[in-house]
């Protein structure tokens, strides 16, 4: 099947709606050595950085969740991909700590509900039988952040300042507002007329849902399983192998091609094989590169590409397979509360792993690197297995109710 000249448009308008809002979050793990060192931060307030996105993206979205199905889709992701933009300029100008702090609470507020936003669109758009590759070119939104966005936000840094990306990320999602405010058709609401639909009442409906607790207590695992690595990737290649700073962007450059070419493959593989086949495979396979990666020695910066680009392939097909599931399971009427709670308990959890991350990872005296970077890719590992056994419910209730 070929979409349509408006689906491809939308699909595209979409998938740079999650570049800007992935790179935001993305960049922030590459930049975290010239971060720690040009702010004097340690270890740990670096990973509140991180985290602070996170969490009051998370708590936007359980705040609008109850009020995101009543609105248009298109008036309501302008909305708050202007204030994500906006938060994003504060990043960009910060002088401190303190206000670069601030500014990343202020874009997680507005990022943070963009994916629940995109998913719900996309649900609203496609059938789920052909979901998997609509949701395998939205994931290109990763890799390109990984071979463009990432790289080139490294370069920029390192000429520059780490101020730069932020503005290189502004450019973008500035010119994708003008597209969406052009192209995009409305997308009306999808309540029940003459359904109770306050906000309390909107809550209590799918937190009192025994199938939606089921997918959010899976999409809890799924997050975990990369936060309390991704965001130490970079400080560990610094600090730990002593790679210099202009080295890095080699090794994300390597892992955005490789996802990239993957991404569009494991899509439309998710579609013919199996959704819950390619999570299995591709969450065991992501799992033993995981475990290869944090155990690749010092002085190989090839093996190193190659160890992280592996698990990250692997990693975004669990993601394509997992969202293209999860994203089945709500009724029409309450697709965007479910998908923006289910975006909230992914950044919460997030959060709560990159500061799980920060204390696990103990920092040795003198500024020699750190210790139980191992230990983090073995958390990683257990957090992926418990996911699986998750995920196999959220595909049974799937199949109940596309199969009868």
């Amino acid at each position: 099947m070929t979409f349509s000249r408006y689906e491809s448009l939308l699909v595209a308008m979409l998938t740079i709606v999650q570049f800007t809002v992935v790179l935001d979050f993305a960049v922030m793990a590459p930049l975290g050595a010239e971060l720690i060192d040009s702010l004097d931060i340690s270890t740990k307030q670096f990973g509140i950085l991180v985290s602070a996105y996170a969490l009051s993206a998370g708590a936007s979205g359980f705040l609008l969740a109850g009020f995101i199905d009543r609105f248009d889709r298109k008036n309501f992701l302008l909305i708050m991909y202007v204030g994500f933009i906006i938060g994003t300029v504060c990043c960009a100008i910060a002088p401190s700590y303190y206000f670069l702090l601030v500014s990343r609470i202020v874009a997680g507020v507005f990022g943070g509900v963009m994916s629940g936003i995109t998913f719900a669109t996309v649900t609203d758009f496609f059938r789920y039988e052909i979901r998997g590759r609509v949701m395998g070119f939205i994931q290109m939104a990763f890799s390109a952040s990984q071979i463009l966005g990432i790289p080139l936000g490294l370069y920029l840094a390192h000429i520059w300042s780490w101020h730069v990306p932020f503005y290189f990320i502004v450019g973008i999602g500035l010119i994708n507002i003008a597209m969406l405010v052009k192209f995009m058709k409305p997308i009306p609401s999808k309540t029940i007329p003459g359904e109770k639909s306050s906000y309390f009442q909107v809550i209590k409906r799918v937190f009192t849902n025994k199938k939606y607790l089921i997918a959010f207590s899976t999409t809890f695992f799924l997050a975990t399983g990369g936060f309390i690595l991704q965001p130490y990737v970079t400080p560990h290649l610094v600090f730990d192998l002593n790679y210099a700073e202009d080295q890095l962007p080699y090794v994300f450059f390597s892992a955005g091609i490789a996802t990239l070419i993957g991404s569009p493959i494991f899509g439309k593989l998710s579609d013919s094989w199996g959704k819950y086949k390619l999570f299995v495979t591709g969450s065991l396979l992501a799992g033993i590169c995981i475990i290869w990666f944090v155990n690749v020695p010092a002085g190989n910066l090839f093996m190193v590409a190659v160890a992280f680009s592996c698990m990250m392939l692997f990693v975004s097909s669990r993601i394509i397979s997992a969202t293209a599931m999860i994203t089945a399971i709500p009724d029409a009427s309450e697709r965007g509360a479910f998908m923006n709670i289910n975006s909230a308990i992914q950044q919460s959890s997030g959060g709560i792993a990159s500061i799980l991350g920060g204390i696990v990872l103990i920092e040795k005296e003198g500024n020699q690197g750190f210790e139980n970077f191992q230990l983090l890719g073995l958390i990683t590992f257990v957090s992926i297995l418990i996911c699986i056994l998750l995920m196999y419910r959220v595909n049974k209730i799937v199949e109940g109710k596309y199969l009868k």
